[in-house]
């Protein structure tokens, strides 16, 4: 973290288990920063990561190492259902996902992270990628409410106006 100039900012709340939603990803420099922050931060996540990342030989090992999880992207189907199940067997689980899905802009963000933390019954924590600062901000918990357009808004205002490592790609606005 500190060879790159980023720092962490805050810190990561001692509850069994939450979902950890990190965002604006603008980049595949993200995963490298993600894995300065779980180091520094000193903890034990996991992530959905594409399935081929998994498949290959020579990096497959290192994405299970990190605590991957390989999703195949085709099939959204079970997907929320699978994470509960893993959730609900641990005594200790924390699930990091990036909600836009993509390094792309994208208009809409996946829900899957909301779907997941209401079933689970598990709180999110955000963090966000702050690349003007060059700071990740970690710890504002979020405990869902039964609405969920009102939880997205609130939610989505942690990220807003927030530039990731890449500035060129534009981000969030909360739609008035």
């Amino acid at each position: 973290m500190r060879l790159f100039r980023w720092k962490v900012d805050g810190q990561l709340p001692d509850l069994p288990k939450y979902i950890l939603i990190g965002a604006p990803h603008t980049s595949n420099w993200d995963f490298v920063l993600f894995l300065g922050v779980v180091f520094h931060l000193k903890a034990n996540v996991k992530f959905m990561g594409k399935a081929e990342l998994f498949r290959n030989p020579l990096v497959g090992w290192f994405f299970y190492w990190c605590g991957g999880v390989p999703v195949d992207r085709k099939k959204s189907q079970g997907l929320v259902e699978q994470m509960v199940d893993a959730c609900e067997k641990s005594d200790r689980f924390i699930l990091t996902i990036a909600p836009e899905g993509t390094r792309h802009y994208v208009s809409e963000w996946k829900m899957g992270f909301y779907h997941i933390a209401q079933k689970a019954g598990i709180p999110l924590v955000m963090a966000v990628v702050d690349g003007k600062k060059k700071e990740v901000r970690v710890g504002q918990i979020f405990h869902l409410t039964e609405n969920m357009e009102t939880d997205i808004k609130i939610i989505k205002g942690h990220f807003e106006g927030v530039v990731g490592i890449n500035p060129r790609k534009k981000y969030i606005t909360l739609e008035r």
